[in-house]
């Protein structure tokens, strides 16, 4: 029963953990500065979500069906 309510302390202390507050830079620091082409210095939560270049999607073909590999004269066995 004891260890039912400390799982269940543990389990309520780290929900706690997850809680979201506006970010702010430490003091005595600021944001980083303006990006040149931008219009405004973008705020921290601008800063968190990655841009297209950083994540690009995914563009190539997937394989719909197999297919017979082509013979390959330079796919060899390992020599010893």
């Amino acid at each position: 029963m004891k260890a039912g309510w400390a799982l269940m302390g543990v389990a309520l202390a780290l929900s706690a953990c997850g809680g979201r507050v506006a970010l702010k830079p430490e003091t005595g620091k600021s944001l980083p500065p303006k990006p040149e082409t931008a219009s405004a210095v973008p705020t921290p939560d601008q800063l968190l979500v990655p841009d297209i270049q950083s994540r690009p999607k995914r563009s190539d073909e997937q394989l719909k069906r197999s297919e017979e590999r082509q013979n390959d004269k330079f796919d060899l066995p390992p020599s010893l």
